[in-house]
This record gives C-alpha cells, sequence and structure tokens, in this order.
C-alpha cells in the first residue's frame, strides 16, 4: 500500500520532469527558428537561449501581480474580524499543522462550492472560498478542502503552475510569430542558399521548425496539464497529512463534484486554480489530456488506497461511506 511520503515524493519528481519538459520544448523551438531563419549555428545557440530567458523572465514578472489580478477577477472580498469564525479558526488550525503564516482570508459571493489559494511564497499567500462552500459543506469537509488548498501555498505550488503557464504562453506567442514570419517570406533566405549551391540542410531544418512550431504549443499545453494534474494530487495527499483524515476530503471532493451548480465568477484563466475545476468537473470515466484537474474519483480513490479501503465506482458512494472520523 502506497504511503503518504511514497505519493508525495513521486508526484514532485513527475512535475519537476514535466516542467523540465516544458523548458526543453521551449529551447528546441528558439534554437531550431533561430538556425532556420539564419542557417548560422551560432543563431539556433542564441535563439534557444533567448526563448528560455524571455520565458523565465516572463514567469517572474508576471507572478508578483498575478495573485491581485485573480482576487480581482474572482470578485473576492478580505475577511475581517468576527465575520465568518469558523472558517477563520479551521484556516488558522491548517496554517499551524502546515507551519505556514496564516494566509489572507477572501470571500467570494456564489453560491457554487469551491476555494483556491494564490500568492507568490507562504508568506504572501491568500485563500478564497465561496459561499457555497461554506452553505454546502461540514466543519471536517471544510478542512479537508483548506488543508489541501494551504498544502499548495506550502508547496509552493500557486509559484510552479504559474512559471510553468507563462512559458506555455511563450511558446505559443514564438510559435505563432514564427509561422506568420514564414508565411509572409520569411523563408526565401533559405531557399536562396539553396539555389546558389549551399546544402539542403537549411531547407530540411527550416520545414522542422514549421513542424516544431505547429506542435510545440499543442505538446506543451499537454504537459502543462499534466503538471497542473500532479500536483492536485500531491495536494490532496498532503492535505491528508495535515489533518491526517482523509474521509473529509474525500467527501468535500464527492459533494463540490456532484453539484451541477456553475461557477460564474470562474473562466478559463483561472480555473487551474480552484479545487475542483469550475468549467468543466472531471468526474468521467474518461480523463481529458487537456483537463486542469484529475478526475474527482481518482482523487477520491487515491484517498482511499491511503486509508486501505476498496475504490468505489461514483462519487455518491462515498457520501453514503465510511463514518465520520473522531
Amino acid at each position: 500500500m502506497a504511503t503518504f511520503y511514497d505519493q508525495i515524493g513521486a508526484n514532485r519528481r513527475n512535475s519537476v520532469l514535466l516542467a523540465v519538459a516544458v523548458v526543453l520544448i521551449l529551447g528546441v523551438l528558439g534554437a531550431a527558428i533561430g538556425f532556420a531563419v539564419t542557417g548560422v549555428l551560432e543563431a539556433a545557440l542564441l535563439g534557444a537561449g533567448l526563448a528560455v530567458t524571455v520565458g523565465l523572465s516572463a514567469s517572474l514578472i508576471s507572478y508578483f501581480a498575478g495573485d491581485s489580478l485573480v482576487l480581482t477577477v474572482s470578485g473576492a472580498k478580505e475577511v475581517t474580524g468576527q465575520d465568518h469564525p469558523q472558517l477563520l479558526n479551521v484556516v488558522r488550525e491548517i496554517a499551524l499543522a502546515a507551519n505556514v503564516p496564516m494566509p489572507r482570508v477572501y470571500l467570494i459571493d456564489d453560491t457554487a462550492p469551491n476555494a483556491f489559494a494564490t500568492g507568490r511564497d507562504p508568506a504572501h499567500a491568500s485563500v478564497a472560498i465561496t459561499i457555497g462552500l461554506l452553505q454546502k459543506l461540514d466543519r471536517e469537509e471544510l478542512q479537508g478542502v483548506m488543508a489541501h488548498e494551504l498544502s499548495h501555498v506550502r508547496n509552493y505550488d500557486i509559484r510552479f503552475s504559474l512559471m510553468v503557464g507563462v512559458m506555455v504562453g511563450s511558446i505559443a506567442l514564438l510559435a505563432d510569430f514564427f509561422l506568420r514570419f514564414s508565411f509572409w517570406g520569411g523563408g526565401r533566405r533559405s531557399r536562396r542558399d539553396s539555389d546558389t549551391g549551399s546544402s539542403g540542410l537549411g531547407i530540411v531544418i527550416f520545414i522542422v521548425a514549421i513542424v516544431l512550431a505547429i506542435l510545440a504549443p499543442i505538446v506543451s499545453r499537454l504537459v502543462q496539464m499534466a503538471v497542473s494534474r500532479q500536483r492536485e494530487f500531491l495536494a490532496d495527499v498532503s492535505g491528508v497529512e495535515l489533518t491526517r483524515n482523509p474521509y473529509g476530503l474525500a467527501r468535500a471532493l464527492a459533494k463540490i463534484s456532484l453539484d451541477t451548480e456553475p461557477l460564474e465568477v470562474a473562466n478559463r484563466a483561472t480555473q487551474h486554480l480552484y479545487f475542483e475545476n469550475p468549467i468543466k468537473a472531471a468526474t468521467g470515466s474518461s480523463r481529458s489530456l487537456f483537463s486542469t484537474h484529475p478526475a474527482a474519483i481518482d482523487r477520491i480513490n487515491r484517498l482511499r488506497e491511503l486509508s486501505g479501503l476498496p475504490p468505489v465506482a461514483s462519487a455518491e458512494a462515498v457520501l453514503g461511506g465510511p463514518p465520520r472520523a473522531g
């Protein structure tokens, strides 16, 4: 049976490997474009270096203001004083268990149950919870969700996901630029070299660069979604490590995934941040490669595996399953 630490270690390794894959895709695309445009090996090396540098720089610049933008777009209002004492108490106790500073707590005026964490590091973190989450979950289930979100904070998942996301966007922009450049005649230099007796290698590399420019955004997007799913699994396991109660988190997953009310403030740019995908719940038997979250039933069954329980076929089975802890 897999332990907490086995799953945590495996997910961290997989996430790092996937992030490295995004960097390599960006570098290879930059190198291919550099050589295809100039026909010079040094330009290929320069193209790779520039592509990776620009991608990393954009990531570093954007993450400083990203949390404020997400909270504003989501219509989140900060909770202060004793407006919601149970919520603040739960967040405080989970923060203590996670050994992270108390995050700022925000409330979203939406009755669909969901939550997300944001911020560049534990010292600058925030958690946002919908009104629906407070209304539809009991205290144990709320603890499970908060433990999941603060695990994202403790594991630096928000920073990690944002940097990978911006680099994926850089790949798409670079590929689009090169394809437009080629369409408007940017490949004429290589064709002239071929006409004057130069090796046909330039033409081959140019064609390869065009193929890469078409495929790289798709492949990098797939990698980004795989990173996101790995981090969700990791946050689930880390959350159970904090609460020592997999049942509360499993029931929260079941309730939220079965809730059909749409989260109106969510959009495709922010969907990956939420506890459960607010755009399209991943509860089907078919798992999409482009999904930002693992299927809820897969997450539930991983939690059951940690408890030595057999898997279930549906989220509904969890709500009538094991007794509540304590």
